[in-house]
This record gives structure tokens, C-alpha cells and sequence, in this order.
């Protein structure tokens, strides 16, 4: 069967495009698009791809899509950038008129095949970016700020304007929605998106949002600092990981009324780590010493002004000690198995331009002031929505309350920072609305429902006019559904109605939340 790749009358072509007009009766393939020119940006490749199994490079993975239309593309807004991006577009009939851009996660300099592949299969239009750079490695911005720039916020938006052109050159009209879905890493560029480039996107999903990037990272050289002993060598072994999470759950897993093996909410538990001080001397597998005790208070309690005892960074949560094991998760992944503070490189090669910078002269009031000012572009922190609200903008942002790599309190302290800046909840959640979920880790995983369609509930939000009071989100073990619950819209929480099964949402309702003790 024929593919109509390039069908319909082209809009008129924009300025910054320059493309042969094609008439309603023309049919070509994809290939085509190698002749489309636009500023700065250069079409590497452009070909069908079959039905089937799609392999990204250099991987043997084998990814199932239907047949697309696959564009490669290098941008370079500075002479110091390359921006690698590509432009999935599936066959005239397949395609759901309608375009979403995919995240990152971390400092990933790699296109996000596998998040294409499932907007692919739901008949999006998608594109994903490398962000400028090669690897997860941060030594990219060394001796290149432009390159810093890129990845910071610049990157996914030169991506998005110019993948939407790619788009009306190879079906003949825009996209009628543009979406953005990303997680972690791929959450802060979702924000930055909202904040930075309103008009980008109509509706964009932001899980786990990293978006107080720069905080964090001084959390976790913090957060390292306090973990390990002057050797360097970490204090908490995975066994008394797992010790304090079966103990934090303990103590709160009912404080929502319900013995479910979950914590609903974090703030709310008063677990103390003391109260499983060894006894003098000892140090068996049932208790902390001293040094483990102190240990994990300032894992839960945050990064402070050693000056003014001020919050730089928020604590991790309780709950997300072990979550995870034995794959390494946890506090293990970002905190205590490294030799050294994660994303050390940051500071080295972003903030100081000092590859040879000793983490140990770190001055946490001085450096913070410091970095906020001239690296303001790799974090998304800006509560002034306003822009993206008058377009019409929906953002639905949601994280798990046990994510032991960005704690969720960041998230909410977002939220609640733009409830300030809009002028109330109402205001707010007119076009914002926050999702929590209890037990779930880091994007998805964990003992509580992780599993759940926000994307699908934003549509219906943007196109619709139907704002989601709750997401039904679903725990599976062995691949069999075995619990579900709604995720209530922020500041409500779900409440048990007394009746029926506790694995099943129906029994649930969202209600307001009590006062924190």
C-alpha cells in the first residue's frame, strides 16, 4: 500500500523555511525531506522505516513501532553547539494529528528512543534531543558555556520550534496539540519548558521533577559528606538501610488509618532514628551506632546554612532509605556508593572551571549565592506561570513519595510556590495540578501504585475542558494487577470509605488532608 507522506497544501511557508509548496494530488516518500532548509538546522537523514522492530544505534535492543517517517537533524543556534534531534512521524493514516516531545533523564546526552517509540505507537508525532552533548558525563561543559546553555533549557526548545516545522512540511498542517512528556530530568525540562517557553506546548506532563537543579546538587555533596567517614568510606551498609526502612514503616504506615505496608505521607511520620541506637559499643544488625544515627537525621533533615541554619536543599524522605534493593537503589545509587558527591562535575566544570576543585573547601552560603547567579540556566525554578496559564497552558506534575533521587517535598514546594505567586489554590489549579503518590519511588517502582496515565488525563484536560480530580494509578506484581488507588489532586489525599477490598480505588475517596503534626 502507498504511504501519503507528504499530502495536502502546504501552509505558506514561514520565513525561516524554505521547502518546494506541494499540491493536494502529490505523493512522496519521506526522503524528501532532505531538501527542507531552516536556519541553524541541518536535515542529516530522512527515510521510511518499515513495520516492526526499530534498533536506535549502537544498541541490540529492539524496540516495536509501526511504520514512520525518520528525520535526523543536527541544530547549532551558537558556533559552540550540536544539537542532535530527530523527528518520528507516523504514515497520513496512523498519525493522531498531534505532536509530543520527549524528555531526558539526568545529564543524558542521548535521544530518548524508547519514549518515541511509545508516542509512535499511540500515533504522536515525537522528537527527543541528545541536549548538545555525548553521555551522562557533566565534563561536556567544560570551557563551554554555550554547550551548559543547551543542555540547561535551549536545547528542547530548538527541538520542539523546529520539529513542528518538520512536521507541516511532511503532512501539509501543524500539529493540532503539541504535548511534552518527560521524568526526572526530562520533569525539569518540562517545567522549564512552562516557564521559559509558554507558547511551546499546550499541555505538558512533569514527573519527578529535578528542576531545583542547582540546589540538589549541593544536597547531594552534602548529603554525601554527612553519610561517609573522614576515609570517605559510607556509614550506612544496605543491611541498616533496610533496617531503617522496615522501621520508618512501622511506626507510620498506619497514621493514614490503613496497615497497607505504605507511608501515605512522609512529613507525617515522626520516625527517629535514635530509637534504634545500639546499645554502648555494639553495632549488630538490629540497631545504628551513633555515627549511623547521625547519619541518617541529616539524610531527613536537608542541607542548612551552617550560618543561619536556612533549608538550601530539602531532606530525603522517609520510606526511601532501601527503596529499591537489592538493585542498588535507594540511598545506595546517588548518596553513599559513590566514591565521591554526585554530579561533582557540576561544580568542577559548570560553576568553578576548575577540573582539580576540592569538594571538601565548599562554603555552602558563599558557593550557592555563587552558582545561583551565574548558572541560573540549568535550573527551572521560576513560580511566575502567568504566561503559560494565558495561553492556555495545562501542566499536571506528579512524584512519589518515596523517591530516593529527587525527594518529593521539591515538588510540592514548587507547587505551593506558585500557589503564592497565582493567587491561591483556585487560581492554580485552573491550569496546574499536582499528583501524589504513596510508595512509589523515583518516576515509577515501589511498593505503591506507580502505574498510571497522566498523559492520557491531560488530553482530556487540554482538548476537553475535563480538569482530572484524580489519577487511578495501578501495583503490579508478576505482571498481574494486584492493588489499584486514586491519586488525588494536591493538597487532597485518598481515604479508605470502609467498605470492599483495600487493593481496589473504587473503595476510595479524596478528601482534604489533615493538619501535619
Amino acid at each position: 500500500m502507498i504511504r501519503r507522506w507528504l499530502t495536502g497544501s502546504l501552509i505558506a511557508a514561514l520565513p525561516m523555511v524554505a521547502h518546494p509548496l506541494v499540491t493536494a494530488t502529490t505523493v512522496a516518500d519521506c526522503g524528501s525531506l532532505l531538501t527542507l532548509t531552516m536556519p541553524d538546522v541541518t536535515i542529516n537523514g530522512a527515510a521510511i522505516v518499515a513495520a516492526g522492530g526499530f534498533s536506535p544505534p549502537g544498541s541490540s535492543a529492539s524496540l516495536p513501532v509501526p511504520e514512520f517517517c525518520r528525520v535526523e537533524a543536527t541544530a547549532r543556534p551558537t558556533r559552540d553547539s550540536e544539537i542532535k534531534f530527530e523527528v518520528w512521524i507516523p504514515a497520513t493514516e496512523a498519525w493522531n494529528g498531534k505532536f509530543q516531545g520527549v524528555g531526558n533523564g539526568g545529564y543524558q546526552g542521548s535521544i530518548s528512543y524508547g519514549a518515541m517509540a511509545n508516542a509512535l505507537r499511540r500515533g504522536y508525532a515525537t522528537a527527543s534531543t541528545d541536549t548538545g552533548h555525548v553521555g551522562d558525563d557533566v565534563i561536556f561543559g567544560q570551557d563551554h558555556p554555550e554547550k551548559v546553555i543547551d543542555y540547561g533549557y535551549r536545547a528542547i526548545h530548538v527541538m520542539t520550534d523546529a520539529a513542528k516545522l518538520v512536521i507541516r512540511n511532511a503532512t501539509g498542517r501543524f500539529a493540532e496539540r503539541s504535548y511534552f512528556v518527560g521524568c526526572s530530568a526530562g520533569g525539569h525540562q518540562a517545567l522549564s519548558e512552562a516557564q521559559r517557553y509558554p507558547g511551546d506546548y499546550d499541555g505538558i506532563v512533569a514527573g519527578a521533577p529535578a528542576n531545583d537543579r542547582i540546589r540538589q546538587t549541593f544536597g547531594f555533596l552534602a548529603s554525601w559528606v554527612a553519610t561517609h567517614d573522614g576515609a570517605g568510606a559510607p556509614l550506612l551498609t544496605p543491611a541498616k538501610l533496610a533496617l531503617l526502612t522496615r522501621s520508618v514503616t512501622a511506626a507510620c504506615d498506619a497514621n493514614d488509618g490503613l496497615k497497607d505496608g505504605l507511608v501515605d505521607d512522609p512529613r507525617r511520620c515522626r520516625f527517629d532514628p535514635a530509637t534504634l541506637a545500639c546499645k554502648a559499643g555494639s553495632d549488630e544488625a538490629a540497631c545504628l551506632t551513633p555515627p549511623q544515627v547521625a547519619a541518617a537525621q541529616r539524610m531527613y533533615e536537608g542541607t542548612r546554612s551552617p550560618r543561619t541554619g536556612a533549608l538550601i536543599y530539602t531532606g530525603w524522605p522517609r520510606g526511601s532509605e532501601a527503596f529499591g534493593e537489592p538493585a542498588n537503589q535507594g540511598w545506595r545509587q546517588y548518596i553513599l556508593d559513590p566514591k565521591e558527591p554526585s554530579r561533582l562535575g557540576v561544580f568542577k566544570y559548570f560553576l568553578f572551571h576548575n577540573p582539580n576543585w576540592d569538594f571538601r573547601t565548599v562554603d555552602l552560603d558563599r558557593d550557592l549565592a555563587y552558582a545561583e547567579q551565574q548558572i541560573p540556566h540549568i535550573a527551572a525554578v521560576d513560580t511566575n506561570l502567568a504566561p503559560f496559564k494565558r495561553r492556555g497552558g495545562k501542566l499536571l506534575v506528579y512524584s512519589g513519595w518515596v523517591d530516593p533521587v529527587v525527594p518529593p517535598q521539591t515538588a510540592v514546594a514548587y507547587y505551593e510556590g506558585v500557589v503564592k505567586t497565582m493567587g491561591g489554590q483556585a487560581q492554580t489549579q485552573d491550569f496546574f495540578r499536582l499528583f501524589m503518590a504513596p510508595g512509589m519511588g523515583h518516576c515509577a517502582g515501589g511498593p505503591g501504585p506507580s502505574q498510571f496515565n497522566a498523559l492520557e488525563a491531560l488530553e482530556q484536560w487540554v482538548e476537553a475542558g475535563k480538569a482530572p480530580e484524580q489519577l487511578v494509578a495501578t501495583h503490579s506484581t508478576a505482571g498481574k494487577v494486584d492493588r489499584s488507588r486514586p491519586l488525588c489532586v494536591y493538597p487532597k489525599v485518598a481515604r479508605y470509605t470502609g467498605k470492599g477490598s483495600t487493593d481496589e480505588a473504587a473503595n476510595f475517596t479524596c478528601v482534604a488532608a489533615p493538619a501535619r503534626p
